[in-house]
C-alpha cells in the first residue's frame, strides 16, 4: 500500500509540474514541462543519490580510514540481509545521517562528524540501522527523486517570476496565473514531499529497531539529534532544502509540529513507538559493547528516554 501511495504521489507531483508549466505558458508551456519532468525521473533514477552526496560534501571512506564506523555498518547490514553499502561521511557539526541510492545493490548510507562525535556506538547503530532500514524497504530511490522534483518545481516557481509575465507567451490566466505559480509551485512540492517522507519514517524506526535489536538506543539517538540540529545549524541543507526529508531529522529547524506542514514525524511520537515497541519485548539485542551495563534512564532532563552511562561520546577517535 505505501509503493501505490508513493507512485500516486509522485504522480501528482508530476501532474503538478505540467499544471504549472500550463500556468506559465499555456499548453506549450505544459508540454514542456511533462518533457522536463520525464527526463528528471530518468536522470533522477539514475544520478539523483551522487546529487545528493555532492549537495552536502559527503566524502566515501573504507575500512582502513574509519574502521569502526565502517564495520559498524558492515555488521548491521549483514544483521539486515542487505549488501554492503557505500559509507559517506560529511564533516558538518550537527549531528544526523541520510541513507541514498536507487536499490539496495546501488546504496549509499551517511552520517556526519557531529552524529558520531555525538553518540554512543549504540546510539550510532540505532541511526545506522534506520538508514538501513530505508534502503530495504526501497525508499531512497523515491525520497532522493522526490527531492530533485521539488527542487525542479520550486525553479519553477522562480521561473514564472522572471518569464512568466510575458503577454506573447500564451499564459491563460494572465498575471494571476503567474503569481498563483510562484506562491503555489514551491509549497505544493513541499507538502507532496513531507506527505512521502512522514510515511516512511515511523517504518523506517521500527525496522531499524529490529535490525539493531535495541529500540530504546534509536530513542536516546533521535532525542540527542533533536537537541543538537536546534542548536547547530547545516549550512548545507540550508542551500538545499529540498533534501531535508532524506535525514533521520530534519536538518532544518527544531519544527517538533506532528503535522502535514513538517517533515518528520515529531521526534517525541517517534520516540513514544519506539518505547511502545521496547515494552513489549523488542526484538534480539545488537551486541553491546564488552562490559557496558544496561541503559540508564535519565537525558537531559528527560527521564522517559533511556541513555547509556556517561562516557567519552563515539568510538570514533
Amino acid at each position: 500500500m505505501n509503493y501505490i501511495k508513493t507512485a500516486m504521489l509522485l504522480a501528482g507531483m508530476t501532474a503538478l509540474f505540467m499544471g504549472i508549466g500550463f500556468m506559465i505558458g499555456g499548453q506549450a508551456g505544459m508540454m514542456i514541462a511533462l518533457v522536463i519532468a520525464a527526463a528528471m525521473n530518468l536522470f533522477g533514477y539514475w544520478n539523483s543519490d551522487k546529487m545528493v552526496l555532492r549537495m552536502h560534501n559527503a566524502q566515501e571512506i573504507d575500512e582502513s580510514s574509519a574502521p569502526e564506523y565502517y564495520g559498524l555498518v558492515r555488521q548491521l547490514a549483514a544483521r539486515a540481509d542487505l549488501p554492503m553499502p557505500k559509507v559517506y561521511l560529511i564533516d558538518n557539526p550537527q549531528p544526523n545521517a541520510f541513507a541514498t541510492g536507487r536499490n539496495p545493490e546501488n546504496a549509499a548510507v551517511a552520517a556526519t562528524t557531529g552524529l558520531l562525535h555525538m553518540l554512543s556506538r549504540q546510539e550510532v547503530a540505532g541511526v545506522m540501522a534506520h538508514e538501513l532500514a530505508h534502503v530495504k524497504n526501497r525508499d531512497t530511490l523515491i525520497m532522493t527523486i522526490t527531492a530533485t522534483l521539488a527542487g525542479a518545481i520550486s525553479m519553477l516557481g522562480n521561473f514564472a517570476f522572471f518569464f512568466g509575465g510575458n503577454r506573447d507567451n500564451n499564459n491563460p490566466f494572465g498575471f494571476i496565473g503567474v503569481l498563483a505559480a510562484m506562491i503555489v509551485a514551491p509549497m505544493a512540492a513541499m507538502l507532496v514531499q513531507m506527505a512521502i517522507s512522514r510515511t516512511r519514517e515511523y517504518a523506517a524506526d521500527r525496522m531499524g529497531a529490529e535490525i539493531c535489536g535495541e529500540p530504546m538506543a534509536l530513542a536516546s539517538a533521535l532525542n540527542k539529534i533533536a537537541g543538537g540540529v536546534a542548536q547547530v545549524r547545516n549550512p548545507d541543507a540550508e542551500h538545499n532544502p529540498a533534501s531535508a526529508h532524506m535525514f533521520i531529522i530534519n536538518p532544518l529547524s527544531g519544527e517538533k509540529m506532528d503535522n502535514l506542514f513538517s517533515t518528520h514525524p515529531a521526534t517525541e511520537n517517534r520516540i513514544a513507538a519506539l518505547r511502545e515497541m521496547a515494552s513489549t519485548g523488542g526484538p534480539g539485542g545488537f551486541q553491546r559493547d564488552p562490559g557496558r551495563p544496561k541503559a540508564s534512564t535519565s537525558y537531559a532532563g528527560n527521564s522517559s528516554v533511556p541513555d547509556h552511562p556517561r562516557r567519552p561520546k563515539g568510538p570514533w577517535g
